[in-house]
């Protein structure tokens, strides 16, 4: 009983080691896979930052295109490399408008529904169908003002 549990920690404990190691060539790997043209932002040892379109990458470096034209930076000189990610203010928008809409539509029965006797002011459905819109159209232009997008980092050196 004790050996086949030393096999399995030893078995383990190889595992671990060589997802660790395929773990290092793999993030670097992932930067070769960009496609050409991508918005990077690649942050350097020494501090200082590139942008630009990407162009390519080899085990040695990568190449980016920006207002400085074509550069080379070395691998070894790389700290991390971030890619530009989609941004989603269509979806915020009509996340926004739903919400503003329901919010309207809520608002808007409650106002319609106080047509009681003593009330003097009774609107039938006109609270539901102007407020339904209106607060749509108010979580929409929210929505789209929301921050979307931004940075997703792919390579971090150690």
């Amino acid at each position: 009983m004790g050996s086949k549990k030393a096999l399995l920690l030893l078995a383990l404990g190889f595992s671990a080691l060589g997802s660790t190691l395929c773990q290092g060539q793999s993030e670097w790997s992932v930067v070769q896979q960009l496609t050409s043209g991508q918005v990077v932002r690649v942050a350097l040892k020494d501090g200082a930052s590139r942008r630009g379109s990407f162009e390519s990458a080899t085990d040695s470096g990568i190449v980016i295109r920006s207002g400085e034209g074509e550069q080379t930076l070395a691998r070894d000189q790389v700290k991390r490399v971030s890619i530009r990610s989609k941004g989603h203010r269509g979806r915020n928008a009509l996340i926004g408008a739903g919400i503003g809409a329901g919010a309207g539509l809520g608002i808007g029965a409650s106002i319609d529904n106080n047509c009681s006797k003593t009330s003097i002011v009774c609107t039938g459905n006109k609270g539901k169908a102007i407020l339904t819109p209106a607060f749509g159209l108010l979580g929409a232009g929210i929505g789209a003002l929301i921050p979307a997008g931004g940075w997703r980092e792919v390579y971090r050196s150690r």
